[in-house]
């Protein structure tokens, strides 16, 4: 069967993967770019924004395994837009014409609305369903090819609690948000389902490997 996997989510010192008081303008709240400086610096966030150069060390290592071996994504409402994008009928995401997932995408909310196809064979679907449905439908969905979750953070906890991760990659930035929505909040013991390494690297980041113990 097809692995559930999650890539680059990156999260402060206290656990916050995304701040307070996101807005169209403001995806990540008050935490602003700083969760994400890391990557921007390397050689695969360049070349994927269409450039060049960029770091090829480590943290380059380890934010190109972001697509391969995906067939899918599951994602949740805050990532997909600000609070009340389901009023906005024109809102597509934000990512443009061409998002970076080149998939079918599943997004999780209370208020699904029609499919939209993107560019570079990305096509939204909206879901009302649990971890278990939404996951049901991704792995048709992804061809026997892996599942990547994306986030954010409500999401990640809840298919973590429910025992549905195969294997997490997580970025801890040396930054300290103290609002905002945190991961680890009622995961308590968490660790004892993974297997889990450890690689700090010059850029004063850390990542985290979290392989399930089950497989």
């Amino acid at each position: 069967m097809s692995e559930v996997r999650i890539h680059n989510f990156t999260i402060s010192l206290d656990g916050f993967g995304t701040g307070a008081d996101q807005a169209a303008d403001a995806p990540f709240g008050h935490a602003g770019q700083r969760l994400h400086q890391w990557m921007f610096a390397t050689r695969f966030w360049h070349e994927m924004t269409g450039g060049s150069g960029g770091s090829s060390g480590a943290d380059n290592a380890f934010a190109e395994r972001f697509g391969p071996g995906i067939g899918a994504e599951i994602m949740g409402a805050g990532k997909f837009g600000p609070p009340g994008w389901q009023d906005d009928p024109a809102w597509q995401g934000w990512w443009g014409a061409n998002p970076p997932f080149h998939t079918p995408v599943f997004v999780l909310t209370h208020r699904p609305r029609p499919s939209i196809e993107m560019e570079g064979g990305t096509t939204f679907h909206f879901l009302s369903a649990t971890p278990a449905e939404a996951l049901e439908r991704a792995r048709e969905a992804a061809g026997g090819q892996d599942v990547r979750l994306g986030g954010g953070p409500s999401v990640v906890r809840d298919f973590l609690a429910e025992g549905l991760v195969d294997h997490m990659h997580l970025v801890q930035v040396p930054i300290v948000l103290g609002r905002g929505v945190r991961l680890w909040d009622g995961l308590e013991s968490l660790e004892e389902a993974f297997d889990i390494e450890a690689v700090s690297t010059p850029s004063g980041v850390t990542h985290l490997t979290f392989t399930a113990k089950r497989r």
